[in-house]
């Protein structure tokens, strides 16, 4: 079974590398859980987006923050962020932004039903232009998740999952801003480390015009957990 996880994971890195010669936007992602008291966890998580030139990074993101276990299935979530753009290899826009978030969970049989919400405040600058301006978004995720190959996931789990996620700004119009629609497949290597990728499709709302990305994703999730029951979070591509 191990073999076959390898192999699927080097098929995807390689897909990803013949990609840079197709319209195809590169996403890739290492997060860290430290669930350090049973009520209370840490979140890191660091990007990279090949946007304009899949073999180009143009685009970053460092966050964090911390959550609480309310109850099994209820987590509150506060977030503070930095966010970078390039534009032609030029730092052309940075973003400061933090959040409130509240993610519930339902279950049904092995199925996860995961109902994230989320307010964020976003400050921006744009160092060519000298241009300060700020935003307030909403977003939904509605996040399936699955095992494949036992009943719940713990080390040695293929699962899979996929989300659709809705934006509005508040102080721009489109009210509407943005959907993503994301499926793949994860691999809880062991109690610590874990793998997901998949595609990623997002739509962009504007006055100017629409516009669609696709991305391929890859992501490295470390979990570090001292507790005796032990629960695998997945981010996803966010």
């Amino acid at each position: 079974m191990k073999k076959r996880i390898f192999q699927l994971f080097i098929f995807l890195l390689i897909l990803k590398v013949s990609a840079q010669s197709e319209h195809v936007s590169s996403f890739d992602a290492i997060s860290i859980t430290y669930k350090f008291h049973p009520k209370f966890f840490l979140f890191a998580e660091s990007q990279i987006r090949g946007i304009e030139d899949y073999s180009y990074p143009d685009y970053y993101e460092i966050k964090g923050g911390i959550g609480y276990n309310l109850t099994k299935n209820h987590k509150p979530f506060i977030g503070i962020g930095r966010y970078g753009n390039y534009k032609n290899h030029e730092f052309s826009k940075e973003e400061f932004r933090i959040w409130l978030q509240d993610v519930i969970d339902l279950k049904a049989g092995k199925f996860k039903f995961e109902n994230r919400f989320r307010a964020e405040k976003s400050w921006f600058y744009e160092p060519l232009k000298d241009v300060h301006s700020d935003r307030i978004r909403l977003r939904y995720r509605m996040n399936i998740s699955v095992p494949l190959n036992s009943e719940t996931v713990k080390p040695g789990t293929l699962f899979a999952n996929a989300y659709d996620e809705v934006f509005f700004v508040t102080t721009e119009k489109p009210l509407f801003a943005r959907n993503r629609v994301y499926g793949g497949f994860g691999y809880q290597i062991d109690e610590n480390f874990g793998i997901a990728s998949g595609y990623l499709w997002q739509r962009e709302f504007a006055n100017s015009g629409n516009k669609n990305l696709h991305f391929l994703y890859l992501a490295l999730n470390i979990t570090i957990d001292g507790s005796a029951e032990k629960h695998y979070h997945f981010p996803g591509a966010d």
